[in-house]
């Protein structure tokens, strides 16, 4: 066997390993839109159909018993707004941490970052009491602010590794040419970072949205996102697959559209700093 027919071979094999890989992972969204249109007793079948007659009304059920849209427009609001917070805290504090380095600067990101191995139920008693003598109960405010806070380690963490992979000899020239702090940060930082700070507002964006647990203890009504409308399908009498997995689909399918749009901006993020 030649080089070139053994790169060949090489090639096939991993593109081959590399589409299994990608089938087993995107099997299960699959079946849950497939299971979406189904009736309850084809989504019961066993074995699983895969041929069946589809029907819309696990969709039109989800419509007359619940606005979606107002739970879409919470998840929305929470997601973006947290999002942006985080971002809001995170560039200063990367940008000291990665610019002006000192020797508790790596204990105070490890620190940060075992605050996520913290279970959440842990501190859900005492937060919970707090959002109640605060008001702040089944209010948007309140999720931003837990949002915001689970997710800011990570933020810090991703940017504060985008900033270290700038050459600390552009920020000196900016600062030689008289830019202030402030436009050393807008129009020198940012936008030769701006393709990992994308990747870490998709991220953080997926995090929020898919953020279930906050959502069902301090949320009844009002400011309950799409998570708690997909909890709210699990009843005593038991579980409804095919409304499950349509209502599923019905909050899984904006952030999945968003994330497949983004895509480029994401993998160029992933990879920020790994080409010099």
């Amino acid at each position: 066997m030649t080089l070139q027919q053994s790169r060949r071979l090489q090639s096939l094999l991993l593109g081959t390993l590399a589409w299994a890989i990608a089938i087993v992972i995107f099997f299960p969204i699959f079946w849950m839109v497939l299971t979406s249109f189904k009736t309850e007793i084809d989504a019961f079948a066993t074995p699983p159909q895969f041929i069946f007659t589809p029907t819309l009304e696990n969709y039109l059920h989800i419509n007359e018993r619940s606005n979606y849209l107002s739970f879409a427009w919470n998840s929305v609001v929470i997601s973006f707004s947290a999002t942006a917070l985080c971002l809001l805290i995170a560039v200063p504090a990367a940008y000291s941490m990665a610019f002006y380095e000192t020797q508790r600067t790596k204990g105070t990101l490890l620190w940060m970052l075992s605050t996520k191995m913290l279970p959440p139920v842990g501190v859900l008693m005492p937060i919970y009491l707090l959002a109640k003598s605060m008001g702040l109960l089944d209010t948007r405010i309140a999720l931003i602010i837990i949002y915001t806070l689970i997710n800011l380690p990570i933020v810090v963490w991703m940017v504060y590794t985008y900033f270290k992979d700038i050459p600390k000899d552009i920020l000196e020239a900016a600062r030689l040419d008289g830019a202030t702090l402030l436009q050393e940060m807008l129009r020198v930082l940012l936008p030769i970072a701006k393709g990992g700070l994308a990747s870490t507002v998709l991220l953080s964006l997926i995090l929020c949205w898919n953020e279930a647990f906050w959502s069902l203890n301090l949320t009844s009504s009002n400011a309950a996102p799409l998570t708690a409308l997909i909890a709210s399908y699990s009843s005593p009498e038991g579980l409804f697959w095919a409304k499950l997995s349509a209502v599923s689909t019905l909050a899984c399918a904006p952030i999945l559209i968003f994330g497949w749009i983004s895509q480029k901006q994401l993998v160029r993020g992933l990879s920020f700093g790994a080409v010099k």
